[in-house]
């Protein structure tokens, strides 16, 4: 059997012009990498078109990089040493394609960043060192370009090293080596050079096959990113699956995973493939499904995980270090996407603590951040999401910014921190985990009932009329066939709320979590849950949704003006009568499936 050969990510990184291109063409060329014809091709389309050969044209396949003369997106290539196989990319080096640039780096395991010496070190060169160390890339190794437009002089290699390794050391950054090159004459890429007698150390290929592999993806804790749920139904196919593509770890059939941020669990009952056959398990860089023992309701964004392993964190506040990319300053009070894996929610800076300048490390305060900005600052997210830290998986630590559909920013998770439901949320996990199940399932309720448990919240002002359009909802509902239940809130500030009701203004977390955990326990039982409270809050209802699974709860507002920030799924103006609000809300009912449309 033949050993099985390691593989690496690298990514190679600099100012514009600086060589990035050409050294990996070179590198292709002296490891025999390029595909049979293809160094004899280009050098064929340089003499046809009176241009020179570069050894960059290997790379720039794109018609608009050979026009401009710029790599403008991330290029990748394989070739392989005697000792492993590598994944190289080269990234742009100009400022305007910093964005390309990031989504290189942030595949990379180790990186060589490229310094012209005749330029020397420029704005872009300190800038994508501090990317880098940003990026939690440790393993990086200077190369010293274009020795020969320099006559060799050593002297130049060492004011460029001395005056590097300075700007690095501020920025944690420890470089391997130190490698004067010339990637269009071969100097100290794949042989040693005969122009430096001066350096004695390794050529490129030597230090690359010196960096040291991570751990293994399939070695870290199992994360699977939810894309979606699929259910299929022909030919009596009852199969919900859970799609996604692993990016850490490894999942087995018969595994009892825990879906976060909600701290659903279940069992693998069969993992999936399109035109496979049934696998016993799966591992990191796969798109895959698979299906569950007990049937749950989960969502796009939720990360699955296994539950004998270290869980991720679960917050909607966080800080980290952003790099901004967009055309127009990001600012407080604005609301932007938050993406990471599948998970897509708004997102407003909370604080800004510093803005640092890249290419000089200088450090600000600034109560905006401009394009090209590194930012350490507090996001708030409009709800709470799962992710990692990056020095555990950095898979799912990292994040991009959206705003009117373009990518402006992106970075990494530095630090979780307390939200206003964290202490609701420990409380819940540890409920979930000590749950007794019963042996009649959600969907078999379901199917009995002919219904899905639901809470309905109906709130609104004082005197709106909530009540009486709760009562007549129940009634409608109960002689309609469905087992339905109003739940007044005065039965719970008087019942299970009796031992805090005298300091309630100090307690109203508390209500609302003693309310949820009672309105839990009535959708585990199948019904459906009608409860009216006075002008809740969006805080009151994240409350509540920690608690209670927000896709099991309908939010109606009672009255014309909506005097609080609530988000709401539909409004019962205090015009409606009795009878209408009662049919706009069945209706509401019928069409998200919650009850049975006849028609």
């Amino acid at each position: 059997m033949q050993e099985e050969r390691e593989n690496m990510n690298i990514v190679i990184v600099g100012h514009v012009d600086h060589g990035k291109s050409t050294i990996i063409g070179r590198l292709l060329t002296d490891t025999n990498s390029l595909p049979k014809g293809k160094l004899e091709h280009i050098q064929e389309v340089c003499r046809r078109n009176s241009k020179p050969f570069e050894y960059a044209f290997l790379l720039d396949a794109l018609k608009d990089e050979q026009a401009q003369g710029i790599t403008i997106d991330t290029a990748r290539c394989f070739f392989k040493t005697a000792k492993r196989n590598y994944l190289i990319l080269d990234s742009p080096g100009h400022i305007e394609f910093l964005k390309n640039m990031i989504t290189g780096a942030s595949r990379a395991e180790a990186a060589l960043l490229v310094i012209d010496a005749k330029e020397g070190i420029r704005e872009n060169s300190r800038r994508h060192g501090y990317i880098l160390s940003m990026l939690g890339i440790k393993q990086v190794s200077i190369l010293i370009n274009k020795m020969d437009l320099v006559d060799y002089n050593a002297d130049i290699y060492i004011n460029i090293v001395n005056e590097l390794k300075d700007f690095l050391e501020k920025i944690d950054i420890t470089s391997k080596s130190f490698i004067p090159v010339s990637g269009m004459k071969g100097d100290n890429i794949a042989k040693p050079s005969k122009n430096m007698s001066w350096y004695n150390g390794k050529t490129v290929l030597e230090i690359l096959d010196s960096f040291i592999n991570e751990k293994r993806l399939e070695d870290k804790a199992f994360r699977m990113p939810v894309q979606a749920v699929y259910k299929f139904t022909k030919d009596g196919d009852t199969r919900r699956i859970v799609a996604g593509t692993v990016v850490a770890g490894k999942l087995n059939v018969g595994d009892g995973v825990i879906f976060y941020p909600s701290g659903k669990k279940s069992k693998v009952k069969s993992i999936e493939e399109f035109n496979k056959e049934k696998q016993l398990n799966i591992g990191a860089g796969y798109a895959t499904g698979f299906t569950l023992e007990e049937q749950i309701y989960i969502t796009r964004g939720e990360i699955a995980t296994l539950l004998n392993e270290a869980k991720p964190k679960v917050t909607s506040r966080i800080k980290v270090n952003l790099f901004w990319l967009g055309r127009h300053p990001m600012e407080k009070g604005k609301e932007y996407i938050f993406k990471l894996g599948t998970a897509r929610v708004g997102v407003k800076i909370e604080e800004i603590s510093m803005v640092i300048d890249a290419s000089n490390l200088e450090r600000q305060k600034k109560d905006r951040i401009e394009k090209h900005d590194i930012a350490e600052c507090l996001l708030k997210l409009d709800k709470a999401i799962a992710f990692d830290l990056t020095c555990n998986v950095a898979e799912t630590s990292r994040f991009v910014i959206v705003d009117n559909y373009e990518i402006v920013g992106g970075g990494i998770i530095g630090e979780a921190l307390e939200d206003e439901q964290t202490w609701i949320r420990e409380k819940i996990f540890t409920r979930d985990n000590k749950w007794e199940k019963s042996e009649i399932t959600k969907v078999e309720r379901a199917e009995k009932y002919n219904q899905k448990s639901t809470l309905i919240l109906i709130t609104g002002k004082k005197d709106a009329g909530k009540k009486r359009i709760a009562k007549a909802l129940e009634k409608k509902l109960v002689d309609d066939g469905k087992i339905a239940y109003f739940l007044g809130i005065g039965n719970v500030l008087y019942g299970i709320d009796a031992d805090i009701k005298s300091e309630i203004k100090n307690n109203k977390e508390e209500c609302l979590r003693r309310l949820a955990e009672v309105s839990n326990i009535m959708l585990d039982a199948g019904i459906i849950l009608i409860v009216t409270a006075t002008e809740l809050s969006q805080n009151d209802f994240e409350i509540i949704r920690t608690t209670v699974n927000s896709g099991d709860i309908q939010t109606i507002w009672i009255g014309k003006n909506v005097s609080t920030d609530i988000s709401y799924n539909i409004l019962i103006s205090s015009s409606d009568s009795l009878e209408k609000a009662v049919l706009k809300i069945k209706m509401m009912l019928q069409n998200k499936e919650i009850i049975f449309r006849p028609f």
